[in-house]
């Protein structure tokens, strides 16, 4: 991988990351494309999308910095140090406990099935595009059927349970983790904006600990000049997720996910046109 493959990926996980339109997807595609994905080793393409997921990790708590400080604070405060029944505490303890809560299941299932995750299979571009269409499909039923009538004040704790397991869902390459967890508070009737935000916060737990562990098994597969490269692609998409944040957050406050759920069907089409003519090994 040159330097210039590198920024062109660092730039598709910061817009794809928290897009409702998978960045795996997007990746593998451009993987595939650029030939970087070997099949003998799948495995460390694998390890490369999680660890430039620490840089989209940094550009999600760049931005909600200021909410993070005060759930952590609260969290602490009124579970360590007072001890208040959860019914009696505040907001932004009670987040911090969806945030947990949420992350149960990806964490699970992740461990469950991480050999699976990481092989061949989960590389399939046939997975991918059907994935991109389904989860289109089923956020455009969200779409209809959602009240967008509820906000973070309203959120409890099996909110947090079933959109944690939607996040799980996400480790089917092509769903979006977004996606999948935004179309979830959809169907809860969150409205957009706090769906997307609670999306956010509660990936940053999972990504985490994710991107931590890729990049430590991860440092087996590369060399310094492989390092380097992943770092490029980190930074870039550090500060291009940032700003995929920034948009989507005010993009939903006044409109839906419609272009997406297009999007998603457009490209899960093309990507079985070009399958079906051979330009591209699925």
């Amino acid at each position: 991988m040159n330097f210039i493959e590198a920024i062109i990926l660092g730039i598709i996980q910061g817009l794809t990351e928290f897009l409702p339109i998978s960045s795996t997807a997007h990746l593998t595609i451009s993987g595939k494309l650029m030939n970087l994905i070997s099949e003998q080793f799948p495995e460390r393409w694998t390890s490369f999308i999680a660890v430039i997921q620490i840089g989209t990790l940094i550009s999600v708590i760049i931005y909600f910095w200021n909410d993070l400080i005060v759930i952590i604070k609260d969290f602490l405060s009124e579970n360590l140090f007072r001890r208040i029944k959860f019914s009696d505490q505040n907001i932004n303890s009670k987040m911090g406990w969806y945030i947990i809560i949420a992350t149960i299941p990806v964490v699970v299932i992740g461990l469950a099935f991480k050999d699976f995750i990481e092989g061949v299979f989960t590389k399939n571009l046939i997975v991918i595009a059907s994935s991109l269409i389904v989860l289109a499909i089923i956020l455009a039923i969200a779409e209809k059927v959602g009240k967008f009538n509820r906000s973070k004040e309203n959120l409890k704790w099996y909110d947090a349970l079933i959109i944690g397991f939607a996040q799980a869902l996400a480790l089917i390459p092509g769903s979006s983790r977004s996606g999948t967890t935004i179309t979830a508070g959809l169907f809860l009737g969150l409205n957009r904006e706090t769906a997307a935000r609670f999306s956010f916060l509660m990936s940053i737990p999972a990504v985490a600990a994710s991107g931590l562990l890729q990049l430590y098994q991860a440092l087996k597969y590369i060399d310094a000049n492989q390092m380097i490269t992943m770092i490029i692609s980190t930074i870039v998409s550090a500060i291009v997720g940032y700003l995929s944040i920034d948009f989507l957050i005010k993009y939903l406050k006044t409109r839906s996910m419609l272009i997406f759920i297009i999007y998603r069907i457009v490209i899960g089409i093309i990507i079985f046109i070009l399958i079906y003519n051979g330009l591209i090994q699925p």
